[in-house]
C-alpha cells in the first residue's frame, strides 16, 4: 500500500469484525532458519554458534481475552531462563513443526518463566489454532532465546499505541516506563473490551496514562485521533497491522510526536511490484504486482513453510532452478544467492519473468 493512499480504515478492513483475519504471525528477523536444506546461518544474524535452543514446558495455558489464550513457557527443572528486555521475541517450533514468532509480555524481572499471549485466527496460517487446541500444560517446546528488533529506548516522553494483540511488546514497556519515571501514555484500540487482553493489568500500572479506545464504543479511530495522545515532543511506539503502522506513519509530522517505533504483525505492503510467473512442476502460477510469490504458491502447495513474512528469518527458502530472482530479503549471502536460493515471502522477479521452482 502506497503512503499516499489511505487505507480502508485504520486496521485496513472493510468491516468491524474482520479486524483480526488480516494478522499474520509474527516475523523475528533476527532468527535462523532451522533445518531448511542449502541455508546456513548468516554470520550477520541468528542465533551465535554453540548457543543451544531451550527445551521449555507449558505450565500455564489460561484464556485473558476474547480469541486470545496465555501460555507460560517454563524450563522444567526449574532452572532460571535467558534474560531479555522488553520488546523481545521468542521463536517456537509448534509440534507440528510450524514455527511461529511471539513477543514475551511478561516481566524480564521474573527470570522463572516466557509469557507470551496468542490471538486465534480461524484462516491464518495454522500456528495460532494449533497453539489454542494443542499446546496443553506438560507440552514440551523448542524454544529460541530471546532476540530484539523492538528495543524501547526510554525516551523522557513516550506514547504506546497498541492495536488489539499488539499491546503484548507494548506492556512490558509501559511497565519499564512506568518504574523509571517516564512520561507515558498507552492506547489500545480493538473491536471491544472483551477482546482486548491484559486492560487491567495495563490500568492497574496507571489508569490516567490508558486509554482503552473500543470500535463498538466510540468508532474506528484514525490515526491523527491517536497521535494527538501524544505528549509535545514525545517518542512513538506502535504495533499492530500494516494499515494501522502506515496511517500512523503517515500522519506523524503534523502531530506532537517526535519519534516513531513500530512493529509489524507480519508483511509490510509490496512497493515496486511486477507481475511475474512461477512454475512449479508442471503447473505455472501468476503473481499480481500487489502479492507474495510465497501466498501464491502455497495456494498450489499449501505446506511450504513459512514465519516471518519479511526477509529475515529464512524459514521459507526455496530453490529457484530457472529465471532471474530480484532478492529483497535481508537474510541470504551472495553466495546463497548464486546457489540458486530465494526467500518468496518477499523476493520477486522483473515483469513477464518466469521462475522455475524446485519444491
Amino acid at each position: 500500500m502506497d503512503l499516499e493512499t489511505s487505507p480502508p480504515d485504520l486496521y485496513g478492513r472493510p468491516r468491524a469484525d474482520r479486524f483480526f483475519a488480516r494478522l499474520t504471525a509474527f516475523g523475528d528477523w533476527y532468527s535462523p532458519a532451522l533445518g531448511r536444506p542449502g541455508l546456513r546461518r548468516s554470520p550477520r544474524r541468528g542465533e551465535a554458534r554453540g548457543v543451544p535452543p531451550l527445551y521449555l514446558v507449558v505450565v500455564s495455558h489460561r484464556v485473558v481475552a476474547e480469541d486470545v489464550v496465555e501460555l507460560r513457557l517454563a524450563d522444567p527443572s526449574g532452572g532460571t531462563l535467558p534474560a531479555w528486555q522488553p520488546g523481545a521475541r521468542v521463536r517456537v517450533t509448534l509440534p507440528s513443526g510450524r514455527e511461529r514468532h511471539y513477543s514475551l509480555c511478561g516481566d524480564p524481572a521474573d527470570r522463572h518463566a516466557y509469557r507470551i499471549a496468542v490471538r486465534r485466527i480461524a484462516d491464518g496460517g495454522g500456528g495460532s489454532v494449533e497453539v489454542h487446541d494443542a499446546l496443553h500444560v506438560g507440552v514440551r517446546l523448542r524454544v529460541l532465546r530471546p532476540r530484539n528488533g523492538f528495543a524501547f529506548c526510554g525516551e523522557e516522553k513516550v506514547l504506546f499505541l497498541a492495536g488489539g494483540i499488539g499491546v503484548t511488546p507494548l506492556l512490558p514497556m509501559a511497565r519499564a516506563a512506568q518504574h523509571a519515571g517516564v512520561d507515558w501514555r498507552l492506547v489500545h484500540t480493538g473491536r471491544s473490551t472483551a477482546a482486548l487482553p491484559y486492560t487491567a493489568e495495563l490500568t492497574a500500572l496507571d489508569p490516567a496514562r490508558v486509554t482503552v479506545r473500543t470500535d463498538d464504543a466510540q468508532g474506528v479511530p484514525d490515526a491523527a485521533e491517536l497521535l494527538a495522545h501524544a505528549p509535545r515532543g514525545a517518542a512513538v511506539y506502535v504495533c499492530g497491522p500494516a494499515p494501522m503502522l502506515l496511517a500512523v506513519q503517515r500522519a506523524l509530522p503534523a502531530s506532537p510526536a517526535a519519534a516513531l517505533h513500530f512493529e509489524r504483525f507480519g508483511a509490510a505492503p509490496i512497493r515496486d511490484g511486477h507481475p511475474f510467473a512461477l512454475r512449479i512442476g508442471d503447473t505455472t502460477l501468476t503473481v499480481p504486482a500487489d502479492r507474495s510469490a510465497l501466498d501464491v504458491a502455497r495456494e498450489l502447495r499449501p505446506d511450504l513453510p513459512y514465519s516471518c513474512r519479511q526477509g529475515f528469518c529464512g524459514t521459507c527458502v526455496l530453490k529457484v532452478s530457472a529465471g532471474t530472482p530480484e532478492h529483497r530479503d535481508r537474510r541470504l549471502t551472495d553466495e546463497q544467492r548464486a546457489a540458486g536460493l530465494l526467500l518468496p515471502c518477499v523476493s520477486r522477479a522483473a515483469a513477464g519473468e518466469t521462475l522455475v521452482l524446485e519444491v
